[in-house]
């Protein structure tokens, strides 16, 4: 059982899981970067693509197995959506050691999205229509862009840098008071997410060899509807 923490800072967010939402910023913005014909990184767009689902695979595990305050069961409360809501109305939001009854539905949207995102550009490889593909990528950046937003809002009314703790993993005890550190995922959560990102990174090669090499000239024939980009 987890002890109180005697500390000015409480732990929140585990370290996979900060590696995974700087890593998945990071990927989406480069997918966008990387997304136009003339781009000088629009040879990595495919792996970019892989890479995310790579990165799913674990964030879905993780949901489950994870430290605390990553699992889904931890902020997936659509009963606490109404109260929250009432209170940003307001202006004095109570603090959330994890994610806010918001920010856990922004989080469910932004994985479904990129999950969308990845199949539609799978479809498009093996010669699906590049339309619907686009329109979920522009679905996907639109949500992350309001997450951005409102990330910056709550940080404002509820005096918390929000930013910060999902950099150090940590929220200020003061805000929190009688709170104590987030459960750790165990051992075997951790080698159970090392052979899950494996096995990812191993099914996407099987479906294109290339990965994760960057290509040449793959948006031209993405754009065509062919399947150009894929070895038999």
């Amino acid at each position: 059982m987890a002890r109180q923490n005697p500390r000015s800072t409480i732990v929140v967010w585990d370290v996979p899981l900060r590696l995974f939402h700087w890593l998945f910023a990071a990927a989406v913005a480069l997918a966008l970067l990387s997304s136009e014909e003339d781009s000088a990184l629009s040879g990595w767009h495919t792996t970019v693509g892989w890479t995310i689902a790579v990165l799913l695979a674990f964030r879905v595990l993780w949901g489950f197995v994870g430290g605390e305050h990553a699992r889904f069961a931890s902020f997936v409360k659509l009963s606490a959506i109404g109260p929250h809501v009432r209170e940003v109305l307001r202006g004095r939001p109570r603090p959330s050691l994890g994610h806010n009854a918001l920010g856990g539905i922004a989080v469910l949207l932004l994985l479904v999205l990129a999950g969308m995102t990845v199949v539609t550009g799978v479809m498009t490889m093996g010669g699906g229509e590049n339309e619907l593909h686009e329109v979920v990528a522009y679905a996907l950046l639109a949500m992350a862009a309001i997450h951005v937003v409102a990330v910056v809002i709550m940080s404002v009314l509820s005096h918390e840098n929000l930013i910060r703790a999902m950099i150090i993993g940590r929220k200020s005890a003061v805000a929190h008071p009688g709170s104590r550190d987030g459960r750790r995922a165990s051992v075997a959560a951790h080698v159970t997410a090392i052979c899950v990102v494996a096995a990812a990174v191993v099914a996407a090669r099987a479906y294109d060899a290339r990965f994760p090499a960057a290509r040449q000239g793959e948006h031209s024939s993405v754009s065509r509807g062919g399947s150009a980009d894929r070895d038999d």
